[in-house]
């Protein structure tokens, strides 16, 4: 049996939000100076809890990306993912069009999905009824709806898909996106981790 020949595969445009930074650029000179994104949590009150502190994602305006409508629809995991990718895909350049949207995939991990959706939707069911549910509350939840609405905003119509493998996730799905781009399956892909897990 013949080996088929692998398909170099490179990285063409980053894009981040960290604690460290709103952009790429921003992450890497805060890591080059050594400055930490752990400090007192503001997302919600610690008080009375043993650990008051985290490594928030802080000044993070979801509407530089989305509108109003929009970024209601998405937990903030998700709208990390949204504006990183935006970011990356500027970076590279990159733009679907009728002949290569087919081409161009997405593949953004998540270890727990939009746990603060999760955690907000039993509140209002358990203390207002389940009828007061969001509509949108499995949407916004489920881990693949980074991959999802990244797609949706891009136009990029190839593989999507999601990883969980917990801390290893984001690496997971850079790995796992250079193999489809291997084995011929698309040409480009998204590709990351997204977490918004301190509630």
């Amino acid at each position: 049996m013949q080996s088929m020949s692998r398909r170099r595969v490179v990285v063409t445009g980053i894009g981040s939000v960290s604690p460290v930074g709103l952009s790429a650029e921003e992450s890497w000179q805060s890591v080059l100076a050594g400055k930490s994104g752990v400090a007192e949590l503001t997302l919600f009150d610690a008080t009375g809890f043993p650990v008051r502190i985290g490594a928030e994602v802080k000044g993070f305006d979801p509407h530089r990306y989305l509108d109003r409508k929009e970024a209601r629809k998405m937990d903030r995991f998700t709208q990390f993912a949204v504006a990183a990718a935006q970011e990356a895909v500027e970076d590279a350049g990159l733009e679907a069009t009728p002949e290569n949207r087919d081409r161009i995939g997405v593949m953004i991990g998540s270890g727990i999905g939009g746990i603060a959706t999760l955690e907000r939707e039993i509140k209002v069911g358990t203390e207002k009824g389940v009828d007061r549910i969001s509509p949108f509350f499995i949407p916004m939840m489920i881990c693949d709806m980074a991959s999802g609405q990244v797609s949706i905003r891009f136009g990029f119509g190839g593989p999507n898909s999601c990883v969980v493998t917990a801390c290893a996730t984001g690496t997971n799905a850079i790995g796992d996106a250079m193999e489809i781009i291997r084995r011929g399956d698309a040409d480009a892909m998204v590709a990351g981790g997204a977490e918004a897990a301190l509630t």
